[in-house]
């Protein structure tokens, strides 16, 4: 899978993925394929774990809602990845159904997103948190959270923080790989706003 992490730390925002792809048993490093799993969008980045086939699909999705694409709170995260479950299954012919008793239609996506306004988590049922400090996602998301959870008070910045969640889920995931893709960028212009 991968290892995906978003950090807020006093007026600076990271956001950080690895760059393995999986296909079962098999490895697609970053030497075969420029694997970039962030996407941006405006002001705005797009971290995603899951299935390969969400990347092309997403980013394709993501360029073509222009001004539709409202991710500065966590209400409008949710209303735009609602909107985007509705094309998924539309237009991209998205298999919805994880289990027989699910609660709501699945978008089969993880994702973190950050901005100047914040950092949030997005999961399959349209589930979106808003974090204070760090979260990550993938099947290396445990590795990270204990290493920046380790790190967070004594580090510099949010992008040594991001940089050492990514680092942890290489070391010690299997789906995990570098090298790192991360973009780091200061919230100071909004002042009060965040």
């Amino acid at each position: 899978m991968t290892t995906c992490v978003v950090v807020r730390k006093d007026n600076e925002i990271a956001i950080a993925a690895d760059s393995l792809v999986t296909f079962g048993d098999t490895r697609l490093s970053h030497g075969y394929e420029q694997n970039n799993k962030i996407i941006q969008v405006g002001d705005s980045y797009i971290a995603l774990a899951g299935s390969a086939a969400h990347f092309p699909v997403m980013r394709k999705l993501l360029a073509g809602m222009e001004q539709e694409c409202h991710l500065r709170t966590r209400d409008e995260v949710f209303e735009t990845f609602s909107r985007i479950h509705g094309v998924l299954k539309e237009k991209f012919f998205l298999n919805h159904k994880e289990d027989d008793d699910d609660p709501y239609e699945s978008s089969q996506i993880t994702a973190l997103v950050a901005n100047p306004y914040g950092i949030f988590g997005v999961y399959s049922y349209r589930e979106v948190f808003a974090f204070d400090r760090f979260w990550g996602i993938g099947s290396g998301r445990n590795f990270a959270l204990g290493a920046m959870y380790a790190v967070y008070d004594k580090a510099g910045s949010a992008k040594e923080i991001a940089e050492t969640g990514i680092l942890a889920g290489a070391e010690f995931d299997k789906s995990t790989a570098g090298p790192i893709n991360l973009i780091h960028f200061s919230t100071k212009q909004l002042g009060d706003e965040l």
